[in-house]
């Protein structure tokens, strides 16, 4: 034998002599896929020597699989279908009658793509770091807080569905906790009754959340984002997500398919497939068949829509359905990859179990593979189907073996199943039916197209001219030819150009990046955003409370700002907040392009006073965990733009436009703020040139205020 060690970081490899490093390697900048045999011919030697590696390395790990056996976790290995969703998804959060929407979430899902069986809800990124609240705080913001959020859980629990949290293992820059980030969270999935924990950008979750779980008595499934950087670490990692199975530094997955390296040590892992910015879904779909694992249908990302086509929402449908028919199969010791077939291009694997034998197939080229496919040994009173299509096979018996025949379309799939006559009763004979319907329709004959959804601006009412210059207001000259550009500053994205950012009422589709010549009517506005001072007046006016009150002034006190911030801007008001201000003073909130022309004038200039930053025009910049109060709005005279608006870049951030789609309400913020977290790239990105917006998320009222998100009014002329 041949010891190659620390292949890519990943433990140590034995080989026979007779097969090279190169031919064996494990794939990818992350180590996920062991390379399948470099021919037909080298296959018995291939799979000698990954069974020798897995005896060495569970040798060398002192592997035991205590977790996996755990009777808390025996779920695990059949959660097949997964998915990240957004908690702001209106699927999920009707923000009208201000309640979670679990049935009409998982309905819309199961009529698609055949349903889940766990969910990642993403209530942080990429809104957080706009102020200092914490992932803790988060989802405590989150609408009806804890006890609404409890009753979402139960409602996917009764659905059969489990539930996951993230762990912002980066967020170190935002409110303190008091405790280790393990041991907080672990106690927070403990009183929501959440099931596990995906460690956003981790690693591998660290042994830390084992320990704590354990403590607590509270086993949580964990898994992490990225690949587990330590084999030792899956013996308490008991998912992951196979992201570097294809695109994320490493090579697309290839012609021959790779091998789970973590499910072939423990055939009880499960990993789910995923690729979240692919619209071609083929490679993702077929490595996780092929592996018999389970896949990512994440649909929502950050508020991007990139929906499941209808040929690939097909295909997840039916793997689903024969993952669950034979659910144990799976996760069988004596799982097999690669074995031979009989057609090129098409790969297999093989699953024992108990009752019945399962093989899937896919067909990795662009011509179908139709006929004879595989020759098995001979069963005696063993029956053959052909699961991917509902119908049962009739053997070619041949010296002891059968041969099974069977079409495959191009870059398909096929499945058999081996079972005796006493095992496939009337329940098999109905999912046989409910098969036979899915495959009525070629995946040939199904959509592979991918479409942005449409977004809508939300209209704005013009308001009643006045007669003369509103006090504390500027009046901005009409515009003939106004270059308007702008640029979002989301961090992700860029897969999908014409899907990602804004909508504006111009344009055909989302973009993040936009320009436009436009006419302006004159208008006016705020000098200075609206202060504290000012709402209160609004308050003591109308006696105005909104009936999601949660964090509505949350720097008040007994109905009143602190002493000393008149002149500080107001913050902690929603959206809804700021417009029903603008209604009681004949304002309106301004549009975006409005916002920037006033702030701009029309050269083009990235900053109020010119085109160079000048850190002595606008605060310094707060970098501390406990944030500070606002800046008053008139402390930077020499910041003022042409037209002598003031505090417009560096102060707080200001509502302009909202905009919604079917799964999406999203508003454009302008200016950045003062306040910036540090230690990590994730957190809200600041937009302080003029040319810059942020694209924030919208929930509900209660989580959309925010401790550095203020506004100013515009008047039309």
């Amino acid at each position: 034998m041949k010891k190659i060690t620390q292949v890519l970081g990943v433990a140590a490899l034995l080989l026979p002599v007779a097969l090279t490093a190169q031919q064996i390697r494990l794939q990818g900048a992350e180590s996920e896929l062991i390379a399948g045999p470099g021919s037909p011919s080298q296959r018995a030697q291939w799979l000698d020597s990954i069974q020798q590696w897995r005896l060495h390395e569970k040798d060398r790990l002192q592997y035991n699989g205590n977790e996996y056996s755990r009777k808390e976790f025996s779920w695990i290995s059949t959660t097949f279908m997964y998915a990240q969703i957004m908690a702001h998804d209106r699927y999920l959060y009707d923000p009208a009658s201000r309640k979670y929407t679990v049935n009409r979430f998982l309905g819309d899902l199961e009529k698609r793509y055949g349903g889940l069986d766990a969910v990642l809800i993403w209530p942080t990124y990429p809104n957080i770091g706009i102020d200092n609240r914490n992932q803790f705080d988060l989802v405590a913001d989150l609408p009806g807080g804890k006890e609404a959020v409890k009753q979402m859980i139960r409602d996917f629990h009764q659905r059969g569905v489990r539930v996951f949290f993230p762990i912002m293992i980066w967020d170190h820059g935002t409110r303190k906790i008091t405790i280790p980030m393990a041991a907080a969270l672990t106690e927070e999935m403990k009183e929501l009754g959440a099931d596990g924990l995906n460690g956003d950008t981790m690693n591998g979750v660290t042994l830390d959340f084992k320990e704590a779980y354990t403590r607590m008595g509270y086993p949580l499934a964990l898994q992490p984002e990225i690949h587990i950087g330590d084999l030792k670490m899956v013996a308490w990692n008991t998912m992951s997500w196979g992201y570097y199975w294809l695109k994320w530094g490493s090579p697309a997955f290839g012609y021959v398919p790779g091998v789970s390296l973590y499910k072939w040590l423990e055939p009880r892992h499960q990993v789910h497939v995923t690729d979240r910015w692919s619209v071609n879904k083929t490679d993702d779909l077929q490595s996780a068949f092929f592996n018999g694992v389970g896949y990512n249908t994440w649909e929502n990302i950050w508020g991007i829509w990139n929906q499941l086509p209808e040929r690939y929402a097909a295909v997840i449908r039916r793997i689903r359905m024969i993952y669950r028919q034979f659910p144990d199969v799976w996760s069988s010791e004596q799982w097999e990859p690669h074995i031979p077939v009989m057609q090129p291009g098409v790969f297999a694997s093989a699953f024992p179990g108990k009752t019945a034998t399962l093989y899937t197939f896919i067909n990795r080229d662009s011509v179908a593979r139709n006929g004879r496919q595989i020759t098995l040994a001979a069963k005696r009173g063993w029956r053959y189907y052909d699961v991917w299509n509902g119908v049962e096979l009739q053997p070619i018996k041949e010296q002891g073996n059968v041969i099974l025949r069977f079409n495959m379309e191009a870059y398909g799939y096929g499945a058999i199943a081996i079972l005796p006559d006493t095992v496939a009763g009337k329940g098999f004979s109905a999912f046989l039916d409910k098969i036979r319907q899915q495959a009525r329709v070629p995946l040939s004959g199904l959509s592979a197209d991918s479409k942005p959804l449409m977004q809508r601006l939300t209209p704005v009412a013009t308001t009643r001219k006045p007669t003369q210059a509103p006090e504390g207001m500027i009046l901005i000259p009409a515009a003939k030819e106004y270059l308007f550009e702008s640029h979002g500053v989301m961090i992700e994205g860029n897969e999908l150009p014409n899907a990602i950012g804004v909508q504006y009422p111009w344009e055909a589709h989302p973009q993040r990046d936009h320009q436009h010549t436009m006419a302006i009517p004159a208008f006016y506005i705020d000098r200075y955003p609206v202060t504290n001072q000012q709402f209160k007046q609004f308050m003591d006016a109308t006696g105005y409370h909104p009936a999601d009150d949660h964090n509505f002034l949350k720097d008040w006190q007994q109905g009143t700002y602190p002493p000393g911030w008149e002149q500080r801007p107001v913050t902690w008001v929603s959206i809804e907040d700021a417009r029903a201000y603008a209604a009681w003073s004949g304002k309106r909130l301004p549009h975006e392009w409005e916002w920037q022309y006033a702030a701009q004038g029309n050269d083009q200039r990235l900053h109020p006073w010119g085109m160079t930053a000048d850190s002595s025009r606008m605060p310094l910049a707060d970098t501390s965990r406990e944030r500070n109060a606002p800046p008053f709005v008139d402390a930077y005279p020499a910041g003022a733009s042409p037209f002598g608006v003031m505090a417009l870049t560096g102060h707080v951030w200001q509502w302009t436009d909202e905009y919604t789609d079917t799964h999406t309400r999203s508003a454009v913020l302008k200016g950045g703020s003062y306040y910036h977290p540090q230690t990590s790239y994730w957190y809200f990105p600041q937009a302080q040139q003029l040319t810059q917006h942020g694209k924030y998320l919208l929930l509900s009222p209660g989580m959309d205020r925010a401790g550095t998100l203020g506004f100013r009014c515009v008047m039309d002329h």
